[in-house]
């Protein structure tokens, strides 16, 4: 199977520039829509690679970018959303109106092959409206398989240069002298952006991930609080993490999310009523070896700058 021009939604984003590289590297046409072009500026050195400004929630924006592809990646996600029932507005829009518009899309146009990127423990009865929008994102795609080739991915939380999680601890355990966190036992198994975006592509041309759904994670199991931890011994910031009772890590959690800057919402602490662990022994598809916290934390969480200027060489090395 040969796909030689593919559309990607969210391109721009922290798992997408991967996703765009990697396909630019195997001379695939790639074409990246977003809202401003100027968040997509590092991706206009690539050659193969087009960079449009648009709307890519106008039905008739979609059909037009859609029309003529291979196939079709759809990365967009958002952690954060105005409240509401059974999930907000935003969350509505872009992991559930978005995926129903991008189905009409390609069935209008033919194109069958759609990868979907959704999230661990997505179902439309999981606790948080993050994780509902996201299970009936997944349930609207699901109900069209007679008109798509579909696979959908289910990473857990991602890691690597740029990441939301981690970078966020190292800035604020840099500034303050104990850390008090909600929900601290909390299970993860991070996965390495750019294994999540090798597999993405990998997908694309592979007839035994058509109809499959592949959970993503990384090879080792940590609490909230045992990430938190090492995240202050590689930046050299070690603060006591102080795991907090519910009322206060709620009362915590509503005031963060009012900050113009959301470091963590209510409905994030809901989110991590159920673990983001895969199970056991699953590991990543396609015989990709899950790239340990460990080997690359160091690299772009270090303050050291002679170490970062090799950590590009250091990860294609698989070292």
């Amino acid at each position: 199977m040969e796909l030689n021009n593919v559309l990607v939604l969210g391109g721009s984003g922290f798992v997408g520039c991967h996703v765009a590289h990697l396909l630019a590297e195997r001379n695939c046409t790639v074409t990246v829509p977003t809202r401003r072009r100027e968040r997509a500026k590092h991706l206009l050195v690539l050659p193969t690679v087009d960079v449009i400004e648009t709307n890519i929630h106008d039905q008739a924006v979609l059909d037009e970018l859609v029309r003529g592809k291979d196939a079709v990646i759809n990365l967009v996600g958002m952690l954060h959303s105005r409240h509401g029932s059974p999930y907000g507005p935003d969350f509505a829009q872009a992991h559930v109106e978005l995926p129903r518009k991008l189905a009409a899309a390609c069935r209008k146009a033919g194109v069958r092959r759609l990868v979907h990127i959704s999230a661990l423990n997505a179902s439309s009865a999981g606790p948080s409206q993050y994780l509902r929008s996201k299970g009936d994102g997944e349930r609207v795609l699901l109900e069209q398989q007679e008109h798509l080739d579909l696979t959908l991915f289910r990473p857990s939380v991602m890691f690597g240069p740029g990441d939301s999680f981690l970078n966020r601890f190292a800035g604020l355990l840099k500034w303050a002298p104990v850390f008090p966190i909600g929900r601290a036992e909390a299970r993860f198994q991070p996965v390495f952006v750019e294994d999540v975006g090798q597999v993405i592509v990998d997908s694309l041309t592979r007839l035994d991930a058509l109809g499959q759904a592949y959970p993503l994670c990384g090879p080792k199991v940590y609490t909230l609080r045992q990430l938190v931890r090492y995240v202050g011994e590689v930046t050299g910031c070690r603060r006591p993490v102080i795991g907090l009772p519910e009322t206060l890590a709620r009362l915590q959690a509503g005031v963060l999310e009012l900050l113009p800057v959301k470091l963590m919402s209510v409905d994030n602490l809901d989110s991590m009523d159920v673990d983001a662990v895969c199970p056991e022994g699953c590991t990543l598809p396609f015989g990709h070896a899950p790239t340990a916290l460990e080997a690359v934390g160091p690299l772009y969480l270090g303050q050291r700058v002679p170490r970062r200027r090799y950590y590009g060489f250091r990860v294609k090395a698989r070292r």
